[in-house]
C-alpha cells in the first residue's frame, strides 16, 4: 500500500507542492529584503526573519519529500521526530510512511501560531492527523520533553543554526541506526563537521544538493 498515491492525500499533495513552487510572495520578498542572509539562520536573530516569513511555504524538494516516505517505510519506523513544520508537506510524507508500516508516532514543532493552524488543517484533510502532535514554540524547548525512546528517523528542516542544538538536544534518544535527515545542511557547517566525523558516532552522505542523510553509528 502506498498513502502517498491514494484519496486524499495525493490531490492535497499535489496542491501543496503546486503553492510551494510558485513564486515568492510579496510578504517573503519583503522578509528577505528586512534581513540579510547571517540573520535568517543566527542565533537568535532567526525568529525575526522567520516571523516575517510565515506565509512561504519553505518545503522540502519532492525528491527529498519521497526520500522521506521511503525511509520511514523501508526501516519500519514508529517514531519519528520533525524540526520545522511549516505547512506540514514534510510532516504527511512522514505520517504517510508510519500509516503504510501499520502506525506510529510523529512528533513535529513549530513556533509559527498561523503556520501551526494551516498545518493542522493539511494534516485532517490528508486522514493523518492521528498519527501527528505539533508542538508549538521554540523547539528547544518542545522537543526537551516527552519524546519516545528511541527515535527512528530524525527531520531537520527549521533553522539552520539550530541543527546542531536540536540533534544535540536528540542525541541521548538515537539509537544504532537511527536515520537524520537535514535540508539546507549547506548553511550548517556545525553540524556538517559533527555528523561527518566518525569519531562523534555518525556515518553521513550527502543526498541531492544539500540535503544530509546521517546514521547514528554508536
Amino acid at each position: 500500500m502506498n498513502t502517498l498515491a491514494t484519496a486524499p492525500l495525493d490531490a492535497l499533495l499535489d496542491r501543496l507542492f503546486s503553492e510551494a513552487e510558485a513564486p515568492p510572495s510579496p510578504e517573503f520578498r519583503a522578509a528577505l529584503e528586512q534581513t540579510s542572509p547571517e540573520e535568517r539562520d543566527s542565533l537568535p536573530e532567526y525568529l525575526r526573519f522567520y516571523s516575517l516569513a510565515k506565509t512561504a511555504y519553505l518545503a522540502v524538494s519532492r525528491e527529498t519529500a519521497q526520500l522521506l516516505y521511503m525511509l520511514v517505510r523501508s526501516t519500519g519506523a514508529r517514531h519519528v521526530v520533525e524540526f520545522g513544520t511549516s505547512f506540514g508537506i514534510s510532516t504527511l510524507h512522514l505520517a504517510a510512511g508510519l500509516r503504510d508500516n501499520g502506525g506510529g508516532r510523529l512528533i513535529t514543532t513549530e513556533f509559527e501560531p498561523s503556520k501551526i493552524e494551516r498545518a493542522r488543517q493539511n494534516f485532517v484533510a490528508g486522514g493523518l492527523a492521528d498519527l501527528i502532535e505539533i508542538r508549538e514554540g521554540d523547539a528547544l524547548e518542545t522537543l526537551a520533553r516527552d519524546l519516545p525512546e528511541p527515535i527512528d528517523i530524525l527531520l531537520l528542516d527549521g533553522a539552520k543554526s539550530l541543527y546542531l542544538p536540536v540533534l544535540k538536544l536528540l542525541e541521548g534518544r538515537l539509537k544504532p541506526g537511527t536515520l537524520i535527515v537535514a535540508d539546507n545542511t549547506d548553511k550548517s557547517p556545525d553540524y556538517l563537521a559533527l555528523v561527518r566525523s566518525a569519531a562523534d558516532g555518525y556515518i553521513s552522505v550527502p543526498f541531492a544538493d544539500d540535503v544530509e542523510l546521517s546514521m547514528r553509528a554508536g
